[in-house]
């Protein structure tokens, strides 16, 4: 994997908004109003279900990804989370740093595995 200099926190923003697209994609692929989906991609795009996604999928990371995981859980924010604890919205923020990591590495067949895999167990594919 091509090593990737940026910072936790703009590997979050990256991931962020990659994983609200993979989210969005998939959405797209049923027949519902546009209403209808928007309130299910808010529904998977949250902390308590990022974190929830983490762990369907902590037992296939290598090394590396672990270790780009940690660098965003561990990261130091000043943002209280609104509806889940401080351990679901750090480890949304370590989702979200791994998954702008592999975007930004070009790795995006990696990242479209695990969002598979997240999306199966965890958000129960529509």
């Amino acid at each position: 994997m091509a090593k990737i200099q940026s910072g936790p926190a703009t590997l979050s923003f990256v991931g962020d908004a990659y994983f609200g697209l993979l989210v969005r994609s998939r959405l797209a692929e049923v027949e519902r109003p546009i209403g209808e989906l928007h309130r299910l991609s808010v529904t998977v795009v949250n902390a308590n279900a990022q974190a929830l996604g983490f762990v369907a999928i902590e037992p296939l990371l290598s090394e590396e990804e672990m270790a780009v995981f940690k660098r965003g859980r561990n990261l130091h924010t000043n943002n209280t989370p609104k509806n889940s604890t401080v351990a679901e919205y750090h480890a949304a923020t370590g989702l979200e740093c791994l998954f702008g990591y592999l975007y930004l590495s070009k790795n995006t067949a990696r990242a479209e595995e695990l969002f598979d895999i997240i999306f199966k167990t965890v958000y129960k594919t529509p």
